[in-house]
């Protein structure tokens, strides 16, 4: 009875003792913030700008060591668009991978992006139009330089609007064989480790699988991206055993249709 009762009590405090532990310091924050305001204040000798602490907008987690970032959405773009460059094609054709890289590829390279839900971005070398990745609106064989990165493992979830449909990543990865043309590339990217399923979010796979899926085309070229910072950032070295250990990494597919 004791026991059980100290261990109700341990869960009830510690939720507490977190909040505690939060609000202090964001109360050392908010003060460090307002004693520098002041600093900054009296160091103003112009009036270029209109200067009052009520025109405060507080950004209190951005003091840090080191600059953080997400090291799935920018090494996939950066790995991808080095591949581009060994590839050097005239168009490119992108779909519903993070619009940050269509539209900055667009700068040297003609870019054609699609997705469920279309983007109104306007830019030189830029084409924004709707698709559905498991009906794709092009014949077979027509597209020489094609990418899906962090797509796949949406589809069929329900998360940005389109049907439930458990097979939705399978029907996907035939739509984007079907319309590669011979010898075309295609840079593919999804979660790897464990496979498994975080509904509604997306799907982790396994290195095997997705060799599976895709067994009728070359691979030229595995990254993997380690979820572990200390791991590395792009491992060109990596193998089926490395993605094992991990619970979600980011694995970068370059494949060739011969």
């Amino acid at each position: 009875m004791i026991k059980d009762f100290l261990k109700k009590l341990l869960f009830s405090i510690k939720p507490l003792s977190y909040l505690a532990r939060y609000s202090y310091n964001s109360y050392l924050s908010k003060k460090r913030v307002k004693n520098q305001f002041h600093d900054f204040y009296k160091l103003s000798m112009d009036e270029r700008f209109d200067l009052k602490w009520s025109n405060r907008i507080l950004c209190l987690d951005d003091n840090t060591s080191n600059t953080g970032f997400d090291r799935h959405y920018i090494y996939h773009p950066a790995w991808a668009a080095r591949v581009l460059v060994k590839i050097t094609p005239e168009k490119h054709i992108d779909v519903s991978s993070t619009l940050s890289f269509a539209s900055t590829i667009s700068a040297f390279i003609n870019v054609e992006f699609y997705d469920f839900r279309p983007a109104n971005i306007k830019l030189s070398n830029l084409v924004s139009k709707a698709a559905d990745l498991t009906n794709l609106p092009f014949e077979n064989g027509t597209i020489s330089s094609l990418s899906c990165m962090h797509v796949v493992e949406h589809v069929g979830l329900g998360r940005y609007g389109d049907p439930i449909d458990p097979y939705g990543d399978i029907k996907a990865i035939n739509e984007l064989k079907r319309v590669l043309s011979y010898d075309g590339n295609l840079l593919f990217v999804v979660p790897v480790g464990k496979p498994v399923i975080y509904f509604n979010a997306h799907r982790v796979y396994s290195y095997e699988q997705i060799i599976s899926y895709f067994s009728d085309l070359e691979l030229v070229e595995f990254a993997l991206i380690p979820e572990n910072e200390n791991d590395g950032g792009l491992n060109y070295h990596a193998n089926a055993e490395d993605v094992a250990m991990q619970e979600y990494g980011c694995g970068c597919f370059w494949f060739r249709k011969k």
